[in-house]
């Protein structure tokens, strides 16, 4: 047997600081646009419209005009094609392929506790690792901008977030690899980053509480209703809604659930086949996801014992055309992966299915204990906090399946590479805002349809 080669840390260091060379840290402030040529923003948001549910279409537009963040949120294709051909790094991670700052939250581990970590991944693969960080760095531009923080505030709140995913990034690199596995952000370390100020205290306990509250449970006996002796899901249109059911259809929904429950794990089959399908809805969800096909499933195993999970449409990221594809021929396997290698305890009823049009589909529990920031009340120091918290949740992500040492060689010690991104995130979030005029130029054209009637109802259902 051939005596393996196991480079030392110190090696990753150094082989990760050489491919400065190439792709120095500053070089990622001058780029903002890859292609070199015209770009045709509403072609393509157009694009990114094909094959969703048309009469959905106008409530992801109206969603979207809300403001430049909302309508950043709902273009992760128009980033990724932005970002093709910007100068890279050459290590490459699991990235989410939409990181901004609402793809972060808090759920419960299957341990029953809670955890904070990135909790989107319909566009994850594996891509650059500086992709995702600009892609956060803008988003905290943007909310900032929103909020109307000042220009000095909103660079302070970039800065911190990724200077925070940097100085992680050189701790973890001194780590065991299955450390890095293990490790997680818990909500001690929640408290802990929160330092003494009483107010960030006071939101991150009522934000635990309430998320506490958010169990299936909860949900059973907010949106079902008693209907001939057995439960049913609430009808909220246009965001929550049922169609119509028949022997056929329910048939579908059988042969669907028994191939998803094939992609389980043996002992949670088990578990699984004590619950019997009740009812199944449509639903609205996000922003970047109105449109594609997102089901409700309520079951039971009781009839004061339910499981609601979410059936999500997974189309290909928008990442895989600059990226070459995914080693994952099904979708939602792609998505199951992904959300099993970045974060750090997933939930127990992942899986994936095919529905009979084709079209691939993830499933995960609805809303288990899940809480997420609000940043609309957000003064410049908690947002400044909640930057370190998200740059520290992406640092561990990208170590968890990725090479720590490589990553902390070519960031290295200094601010270099933190004010390079912000220089990036302040000249993209320019962009956005000139995108977005041309965006709402379209939907005062025609060109692009809008529905503004359903904002409020998704605020409550979401």
């Amino acid at each position: 047997m051939r005596k393996p080669v196991i480079p030392t840390n110190d090696q990753r260091l150094q082989a990760g600081k050489a491919l400065r060379e190439k792709c120095p840290r500053a070089s990622h402030s001058k780029v903002v646009f890859g292609q070199g040529q015209k770009r045709d923003v509403v072609g393509l948001i157009e694009a990114s419209n094909e094959d969703r549910v048309d009469h959905l279409v106008p409530i992801r537009h109206g969603r979207m005009l809300h403001s430049a963040f909302a309508y950043f949120r709902g273009t992760a294709a128009v980033q990724a094609y932005d970002l093709f051909r910007t100068p890279q790094s050459g290590i490459i991670v699991q990235a989410c392929g939409d990181c901004h700052l609402l793809n972060f939250g808090g759920f419960a581990t299957p341990e029953r506790n809670l955890a904070f970590d990135i909790n989107d991944f319909d566009e994850t693969l594996a891509a650059p690792f500086e992709w995702d960080l600009k892609r956060l760095a803008a988003s905290f531009v943007l909310a900032s901008r929103w909020r109307g923080f000042t220009a000095a505030q909103e660079r302070e709140i970039v800065l911190r977030s990724v200077s925070s995913y940097r100085e992680s990034m050189r701790k973890r690199a001194k780590t065991g690899v299955l450390e890095s596995w293990y490790s997680e952000i818990t909500i001690d370390d929640m408290r802990r980053l929160a330092g003494h100020d009483p107010r960030v205290i006071t939101r991150l306990n009522k934000l635990i509480a309430r998320a506490r509250r958010q169990t299936h449970e909860h949900v059973f006996h907010k949106i079902t209703a008693n209907v001939n002796g057995l439960p049913r899901i609430i009808d909220q249109p246009p965001l929550l809604f049922h169609t119509e059911r028949s022997p056929a259809t329910d048939r579908v929904i059988s042969d669907f659930l028994k191939a998803y429950r094939d992609t389980l794990p043996r002992e949670r089959r088990q578990l699984f086949d004590r619950f019997k399908v009740v009812d199944v809805a449509t639903k609205v969800v996000g922003v970047g996801s109105v449109g594609t096909r997102c089901f409700v499933v309520l079951l039971l195993s009781t009839p004061d014992d339910p499981l609601f999970l979410q059936i999500k449409e997974a189309r290909p990221s928008v990442l895989e055309p600059y990226v070459g594809g995914t080693p994952q021929a099904h979708n939602g396997e792609r998505v199951v992966v992904g959300q099993r290698l970045m974060q750090a305890a997933s939930d127990i009823f992942l899986g994936w299915s095919r529905g009979p049009a084709g079209r691939d589909f993830y499933i995960r529990q609805l809303r288990d204990m899940k809480f997420a920031a609000d940043i609309e009340t957000h003064t410049p120091a908690i947002m400044r906090g909640y930057a370190g918290l998200c740059g520290l949740t992406l640092a561990r992500a990208h170590a968890k399946a990725g090479d720590a040492a490589t990553l902390a060689g070519y960031l290295g010690s200094t601010d270099r590479f933190d004010r390079a991104i912000a220089d990036y995130a302040a000249a993209y979030a320019d962009q956005v805002e000139r995108d977005y005029k041309t965006f709402a130029q379209a939907v005062r054209s025609g060109r692009l349809k809008s529905d503004l009637s359903a904002s409020r109802l998704a605020t409550a259902l979401r």
